[in-house]
């Protein structure tokens, strides 16, 4: 070893004795060989200062990685024994055992408050739920359950719930748990590849793929409301299964689940003119810029009609026409076995729909106030109140930001149903949480930590106002109605419009069209 360094050797200096009087027992017998010349002292220095290196690379690793040791590494079989740790993301079993698993402790502490409080974890929903599925096992109609509202289709699903056992009583609860982690991977499929739809699109590995998923998949409000019994995990299915379908053109499949999904719950209907605008600027097929002209380059129409019948394509017009025929077969099916009671409670109820209770809308203090008098106002503003929500969710957004990023826009769409809803209870949430992996990776509020921080702690501050008032409400019997719960939910929802002003802000400012959020910002 060179002694250069004041006389004693590196390894000697770290505690390496052995292995550095084992080196330079080697070297001092090379220099004493017959015959030794420069040109082989030469050598010999050079893989001195070869092995040198080599001890270095397994003694004291490099902070500079696995190509520094394989810049010092002189043997294959020297280990490198400071390989990187692995990711918790860089295994989807592990993240969705973990999603799994997180489920599984929500179903079992449910059943044992249910059994131990007077506060029960299970929704009450999910006891209509399962109360319809007994009357459709007994041949009556699911709509004898007093406010059954949903299609028969929920309660034929649940038919499980009705045999005879403790467990099978959760089928419903792990059926919407199962289907939660279903949605999640969905969304990771969406985020690696999302399709031929757009030639700017860009797809994430699978490990940040995965990191984004779980805001949904270890999600515990996700979880909790899943295992208390709440549907709304199938509704997360089926949209993030059509935005998967859209994007890779399935059209036929993206029809069917739109029109299924439309049945299955109404808000969905809110996504159709997004996807239509969005298919003739994903077109994977060449289009002429110029506008509708003939071989000789002259237009073959002007004007108002042929703006209208370029916006009839083949795509949209098959998108159209399947999902009004499996939406329009349901209705029929459902009509022939359950009559008026079907189309009552299924469609024209939220019509007029009064709801007071568990209500986050700034509306619900004035329902009350409905409710309680008894009196009518003309047309109701429990029906004028679909006029701005419908203008801003199934008009303007489509309009303006289909076109730039669709999961953005249905995001942003369903942001803005739930907020300006006159009925938005935790549930409703999930409807565009789904969507939170496809917006999040470009949006400012990861840009700007601390805009994110904020939004995210008072969209927390404001549930949490407005559950404190409910809760006296409810539980113990102190009229919160005026002011408290009035002043929480206007607090909710302008914390709400100062989001979506956020998200509309962000997805107006992309540069060029995409499909994910992957352009940058202005």
């Amino acid at each position: 070893m060179d002694d250069s360094d004041g006389g004693t050797c590196y390894f000697k200096r770290v505690g390496q004795d052995d292995c550095c009087c084992e080196l330079e027992n080697v070297l001092e017998e090379r220099r004493k060989l017959p015959g030794a010349t420069t040109k082989a002292s030469t050598s010999t220095a050079r893989h001195r200062r070869r092995l040198h290196s080599a001890l270095i690379a397994i003694f004291k690793p490099s902070t500079t990685g696995s190509n520094e040791h394989k810049r010092h590494s002189v043997d294959s079989t020297i280990p490198i024994i400071n390989a990187p740790r692995m990711s918790f993301f860089t295994s989807p079993t592990r993240v969705y055992l973990t999603a799994a698993a997180m489920r599984l402790v929500f179903l079992v502490y449910g059943a044992w408050q249910d059994a131990h409080s007077a506060m029960k974890y299970t929704d009450i929903d999910y006891n209509v739920f399962t109360d319809a599925a007994r009357y459709v096992s007994r041949g009556a109609s699911p709509y004898a359950r007093d406010t059954y509202r949903y299609t028969p289709l929920l309660a034929w699903m649940l038919l499980p719930t009705t045999w005879k056992g403790v467990w099978w009583f959760s089928f419903g609860k792990i059926l919407f748990s199962l289907a939660d982690i279903l949605a999640g991977a969905l969304v990771v499929k969406v985020l690696v590849n999302p399709g031929s739809g757009s030639s700017s699109r860009t797809g994430m590995s699978s490990g940040r793929a995965l990191r984004y998923a779980s805001l949904w998949l270890l999600n515990p409000m996700v979880a909790n409301i899943s295992t208390r019994g709440s549907s709304e995990a199938l509704l997360a299915v089926l949209i993030s299964a059509l935005l998967w379908a859209v994007l890779n053109r399935k059209i036929t499949l993206a029809g069917f689940l739109l029109g299924f999904g439309v049945h299955f719950k109404i808000y969905p209907f809110i996504y159709g003119l997004s996807i239509l605008w969005w298919l003739d600027e994903s077109s994977p097929r060449t289009k002429d810029n110029s506008g509708n002209r003939n071989s000789d380059g002259e237009r073959s129409s002007s004007g108002v009609i042929g703006t209208i019948s370029s916006f009839f394509t083949p795509d949209r017009v098959h998108l159209t026409l399947t999902s009004l025929s499996i939406f329009s077969a349901l209705n029929v099916s459902m009509y022939i076995l359950y009559g008026v009671p079907f189309v009552q409670h299924t469609y024209l109820h939220h019509l007029s729909r009064i709801d007071h209770r568990h209500n986050f809308s700034p509306y619900s203090t004035l329902l009350y106030l409905s409710a309680a008098g008894g009196t009518g106002t003309g047309l109701g503003f429990e029906s004028l109140a679909f006029v701005p929500q419908l203008l801003l969710s199934v008009v303007a957004i489509p309009l303006v930001l289909a076109k730039k990023n669709l999961p953005g826009a249905m995001m942003a769409q369903t942001f803005a149903f739930v907020t300006f809803n006159k009925v938005c209870t935790s549930q409703y949430f999930l409807w565009y949480l789904i969507f939170l992996p496809f917006y999040l990776p470009t949006s400012s509020l990861m840009k700007k930590p601390r805009l994110g921080i904020s939004a995210a702690s008072l969209w927390v501050l404001a549930q949490a106002l407005w559950l404190h008032q409910a809760y006296n409400l409810e539980f113990l019997g102190v009229s919160t109605f005026l002011p408290g719960l009035f002043l929480a939910s206007l607090f909710f929802f302008g914390v709400n419009i100062w989001i979506l002003g956020i998200v509309l802000s962000d997805l107006g400012g992309l540069e060029h069209p995409s499909v994910l959020s992957s352009s940058k910002a202005k």
